[in-house]
C-alpha cells in the first residue's frame, strides 16, 4: 500500500489529499495569467487535478466565475471529478483524454 503522504505536506484545494514532495504537482494561477492575473494568487494543486480544471473550463470562465478554489468546487464537472481523484493515492496519475472542452 502507497503512503498516504506526511503530515506537513500541503493539501490539494480540489481534491483534499496530501501533496508529498515527489508527487507531480503545479501552481495554478487563480486568475489566469493571459486575463491579468500573471501577479495574482496561486495555489499548489496535484498535476492530475490542475489538468482537470484546464480540460473542463475556459480562460474567460476561469477569470470571470471560477476564480477561488471554492467556486472551482461549485461546478459540477470539477466536483465530480474532485469526489472521484479524492479515493486515489496521492502519486495517482491517470492518462489524458486530450482537451474535452468545446472549442469556441
Amino acid at each position: 500500500m502507497e503512503a498516504q503522504g506526511d503530515t506537513s505536506d500541503p493539501i490539494c484545494p480540489i481534491c483534499g489529499r496530501p501533496i508529498p514532495p515527489d508527487v507531480p504537482q503545479s501552481r495554478h494561477h487563480l486568475v489566469p495569467r493571459l486575463k491579468g492575473g500573471k501577479d495574482g494568487p496561486t495555489v499548489l494543486l496535484h498535476h492530475i487535478c490542475h489538468k482537470e480544471i484546464h480540460a473542463t473550463l475556459s480562460e474567460a470562465e476561469l477569470a470571470r466565475l471560477y476564480n477561488t478554489p471554492e467556486a472551482l468546487l461549485t461546478h459540477p464537472r470539477i466536483a465530480k471529478f474532485a469526489r472521484w481523484v479524492a479515493k486515489r493515492p496521492p502519486a495517482f496519475l491517470s492518462r489524458s483524454e486530450g482537451k474535452r472542452r468545446p472549442r469556441r
